[in-house]
């Protein structure tokens, strides 16, 4: 594997777990921040493993659905994960009235461990 893939992962597991200690800590909106950042630096890994990398969020999330989602190379659910974490993320980050639940956040976690766990496989399978 890549080297610079390799990091990506290793990232998206460092901020998952920095997720899971700020939603134990009640820091919901911001561990709700944290698990969209880790399932987006899975889709920039799988990206750059095929040799594409992008400048923007939405060029990742809009790619991963091209590469990998549309043709049926992974479950199109992820593409879906990614799509909602960044809205969910959006509103943790950037809303003053409306908030992520704990429940929003936990789902997000259960996503990033599901979407880790494909990538590797599908990356040890495919390189």
């Amino acid at each position: 594997m890549n080297p610079e893939v390799g990091a990506l992962l290793e990232k998206a597991k460092r901020s998952r777990k920095a997720a899971s200690r700020l939603l134990k800590d009640g820091d919901v909106d911001f561990a709700a921040s944290r698990a969209y950042y880790a399932l987006f630096y899975i889709a920039e890994a799988l990206l750059l493993a095929r040799g594409l990398a992008f400048s923007t969020h939405a060029a990742v999330i809009a790619n991963f659905g091209k590469e990998f989602a549309k043709p049926g190379l992974l479950n199109q659910k992820f593409h879906k994960y990614l799509i909602d974490a960044q809205d969910r993320r959006n509103v943790g980050d950037y809303s003053i009235r409306d908030a992520v639940s704990k429940e929003q956040a936990e789902e997000m976690l259960d996503w990033v461990m599901e979407f880790l766990q494909t990538a590797e496989k599908y990356l040890s399978q495919a390189f």
